[in-house]
């Protein structure tokens, strides 16, 4: 489940807060550890608040309406500014305030805001590096879902502030078509394979009215129906649809053609389909990047490894699966068979499509009649599943998490991809729907939003193996559960599985070891079941984001390995429910402190 990059959010430069001496002397007692803890929260919720307000799109993302009537700033001059005040208020962190006088919260918090600046420092070197227009997503599309979404409309004020960004279209498409032709300069320019896709659903966009004959396009029909359930003259609403027609023939559709033309430019610089290795200091960016996803230092060929021993593992999981079923044939054989046989396949039709939605969700409502009995607290946020979009079908992931409004104004929602039912595996729903909402990042990232007593940047911020580990943990979770019905949901179970071990292999393959495009496709069919459009998809997925795949088994290893310390060394004190919350109760965290969390969670259980 890839979550929206713009919503892994980072604390930055405040204004200092008074420290008087009499603090500093004497945070000694209970309460003064207590009221200092409060002050680092403070400092940094502060710090947090700031750097949001450089984001317009995340203030709005958070429940909030400060400049409602812009977009971000899609220059990369952002990151400039966060990084300046990210050194900044480490340096006041530092000065201010000794970790020997904080609570145990209060430690870690000052240890995680450490490790989050560290590791900024070292991702900004390659700030240019990342493709603004890719197969997993542009601003064409972006734009539009966060305008539908998350951009509410409760007044005449709110809906002038929608067209308003329906014009600041124009602008941040310029600034995107600036920004790549400058990285193109460098070298740096997407693979060939992004620019038909990528333009393609761009273009689904413009179609409807006012840009063409038929019904009102997905952005005008969704501001129509706002506009429709507003208290105001009806001669009022008239203007404002006319004038979010004008924004929409105007500057937004001028902002497309922009985008339009960069990509017709740049598209003939692409040299191929290559991974990192193939940009300057390819090398040393790849390394870079699986720090950032997996919070370790594995090299490139120690994940590699690592994925070709799960592959093996999870296969042997899967014979015997196969055996249990029945099947008369070898495992790829199997494979052929879940792929192609009509009982596994949903109808291709919009009947098809909600039929999968609705076991999506009874799997859910399952799994939430039985979490009391593995967790302690459940996240209060409504969880929706969702079908993508049409127009953003070609660039859309298979499946994803989007976090639901801290405020409680918008759910979570947990989207898949239904572009081409005859393509979609029945066997892989409830694995699916249990990694992507529940026990999965629905109470994770929904529980994380709605811990108290925690400062914001460990609420809102992310770790992809954390939040991804736990995703794919979910998945075997589930099974604990008993909501896999029979050997072949548990076998599409375990293919979701051998998904992520395989991505360890092919993405270190594509990056590290100049694997070509076929044959990270050709790995999947060999070691998987995956419909072909699926790894397909996968595969240029991970071309276009370097190191994000592996964060998955990583992270769910070491929470598998945390949970089996746990359950040798308490015994019979061992309670899922304890784990569980420890996990979850202390927000987001590279996995070295989730290590140690965990290991303070069974120190303080053995007593």
């Amino acid at each position: 489940m890839p979550i929206s990059p713009r919503l892994l959010l980072t604390a930055v430069l405040i204004l200092p807060l008074p420290l008087t001496a009499a603090v500093a002397r004497n945070a000694t007692t209970t309460q003064d550890v207590q009221a200092e803890d409060a002050r680092l929260n403070a400092f940094l919720d502060s710090a947090f608040d700031a750097s949001i307000a450089l984001s317009p799109e995340s203030v709005t993302s958070l429940g909030g309406k400060a400049n409602y009537d812009k977009l971000d700033d899609y220059t990369g001059a952002v990151a400039d500014k966060r990084m300046v005040m990210a050194e900044q208020t480490l340096a006041q962190m530092k000065a201010q305030f000794d970790p020997a006088r904080l609570g145990i919260q209060g430690k870690l918090t000052y240890r995680l805001f450490e490790f989050q600046v560290a590791n900024q420092r070292r991702q900004h070197r390659w700030r240019d590096y990342s493709f603004p227009v890719s197969t997993n997503g542009s601003p064409a599309g972006e734009i539009p879902v966060f305008l539908i979404n998350q951009h509410r409309v409760t007044s005449v004020a709110d809906a002038e502030a929608y067209i308003a960004r329906i014009r600041e279209t124009d602008r941040v498409m310029r600034e995107v078509a600036a920004r790549m032709r400058v990285q193109a300069t460098k070298g740096i320019v997407p693979p060939q394979m992004v620019f038909g896709p990528a333009r393609a659903d761009a273009k689904k966009v413009l179609v409807g009215a006012p840009f063409s004959s038929g019904p009102d396009s997905t952005v005008m029909a969704d501001f129509a129906k706002k506009v429709a359930a507003l208290d105001a003259p009806q001669a009022t609403k008239a203007k404002l649809l006319a004038d979010a027609r004008t924004a929409l023939t105007g500057p937004f559709k001028r902002g497309y053609d922009t985008l339009f033309a960069a990509l017709d430019e740049i598209e003939g610089k692409a040299k191929g389909n290559n991974g990192a290795w193939s940009l300057p200091a390819g090398e040393a960016y790849y390394a870079a990047r699986l720090y950032n996803f997996t919070t370790t230092d594995l090299t490139a060929e120690q994940i590699h490894q690592l994925g070709l021993r799960q592959v093996a593992a999870i296969g042997a999981e899967m014979d015997a699966v196969r055996q249990q079923t029945g099947f008369n044939g070898d495992r790829k054989a199997f494979f052929n068979f879940i792929r192609t046989d009509p009982r596994f396949k949903y109808e291709n039709s919009e009947a098809g499509r909600e039929a999968y939605l609705n076991d999506a969700r009874a799997l859910i409502a399952e799994v939430m009649g039985k979490a009391p009995q593995y967790f302690s607290v459940l996240p209060k946020a409504p969880l929706e599943v969702r079908a993508v979009e049409k127009w953003r079908e070609a660039t859309a992931s298979t499946a994803f998490y989007n976090r639901p409004a801290p405020d409680g104004s918008r759910p979570g929602i947990f989207y898949v991809n239904l572009a081409d039912m005859s393509q979609v595996q029945k066997v892989q729903n409830s694995g699916i729907a249990a990694h992507e909402g529940a026990p999965g990042h629905h109470f994770q990232i929904a529980r994380a939003q709605e811990l108290t007593g925690l400062p914001k940047f460990r609420k809102l911020g992310g770790y992809s193996a954390y939040t991804e580990g736990w995703g794919l943990y979910s998945e075997r979770l589930a099974d604990e559960m008993g909501v896999y019905k029979d050997p072949y949901q548990r076998f599409g179970m375990l293919s979701l599985q051998m998904w992520r071990a395989i991505r360890l292999v092919v993405d270190t393959g594509m990056h590290a070891k100049r694997w070509t495009r076929e044959q990270a496709q050709q790995y999947f069919r060999d070691n998987s079941p995956l419909s072909e459009i699926d790894l397909k998809r996968e595969v240029d997925r991970y071309m276009n984001n370097p190191g994000q795949a592996t964060s998955y088994m990583v992270g769910q290893l070491k929470i598998a390995e945390l949970r089996a310390r746990a359950e040798k060394e308490l015994g019979a004190k061992f309670d899922i429910r304890d784990f569980h919350e420890a996990v979850l109760a202390n927000g987001m965290m590279p996995l070295e402190v989730l290590e140690q969390v965990v290991g303070d969670y069974i120190a303080a259980k053995k007593g």
